[in-house]
């Protein structure tokens, strides 16, 4: 399971990142924390022509869904997709074969449970550099209303991940840097693609205990505070902070 994440840095620095490509994204306000619960828009890097960084709205619709409401319902069901059943879900398969993305991200939230309580972690790279998740991307409607949605495609957890995500073990497919571009490719494989989705090494990660702010249903989550380290007096230091 992936839900939160944040994206701070700017365009500027992903068009480097992840360049070369074409971006159709004049800008974008920092993203602190993003829920896909609220179905936003997010910058994606999509192979279409060339190589695009654009806007697309997460909670994918497929392209077959019939009308309005049902794409609408959908979308709360598609925010993930396992890597497990990419190939047998109607929802992702098509999407899988071929319309590949990459989310940027510079860091994700998970839940720890620790004996009767949960504390929010966010996890990030060491480096502090923006990486990518694997995602896969659909257009649905006609030429008048076209929507590209997109879902974050999930694996199994890395030992960091299993110590925090420690109900669900899961984890988003973070994408090696040399398999990004591939990731894309249409000539690639499932085989290959698949190779690409096990869990990332986790010797470049770190997580740290993030304030309760995270999950507010009163106040605004999307702002510098959600990042800060929190320390919680009933965790030991070990708990607090992960590497």
């Amino acid at each position: 399971m992936c839900f939160l994440i944040s994206l701070v840095k700017e365009r500027e620095y992903l068009e480097e990142r992840f360049g070369p490509l074409e971006s159709r994204v004049e800008h974008y306000d920092p993203i602190y924390h993003s829920s896909a619960f609220s179905l936003p828009s997010h910058p994606v890097i999509t192979l279409e022509d060339n190589v695009v960084l654009r806007s697309l709205r997460w909670g994918l619709i497929p392209h077959w869904v019939k009308d309005g409401e049902k794409a609408q319902n959908i979308r709360f069901k598609t925010l993930n997709a396992r890597a497990e059943t990419l190939l047998e879900k109607p929802s992702f398969n098509s999407s899988f074969r071929e319309r590949r993305c990459i989310v940027p991200v510079e860091g994700f939230f998970e839940w720890r449970e620790v004996g009767q309580k949960k504390y929010p972690y966010h996890i990030r790279m060491k480096d502090r550099e923006a990486f990518a998740i694997a995602g896969i991307w659909d257009r649905w409607g006609d030429p008048s209303v076209e929507m590209d949605t997109f879902s974050l495609i999930t694996t199994s957890a890395n030992p960091l991940l299993a110590m925090i995500h420690n109900t669900k073990l899961r984890m988003p497919a973070i994408l090696r840097r040399e398999d990004e571009r591939r990731w894309l490719d249409p000539s690639i494989d499932n085989d290959e693609l698949m190779g690409m989705l096990e869990p990332m090494d986790d010797t470049g990660m770190e997580a740290y205990t993030v304030s309760r702010l995270v999950s507010s249903r009163e106040k605004d989550t999307d702002v510098p505070e959600v990042l800060e380290p929190h320390k919680y007096p009933e965790l030991s230091f070990t708990n607090q902070k992960l590497f």
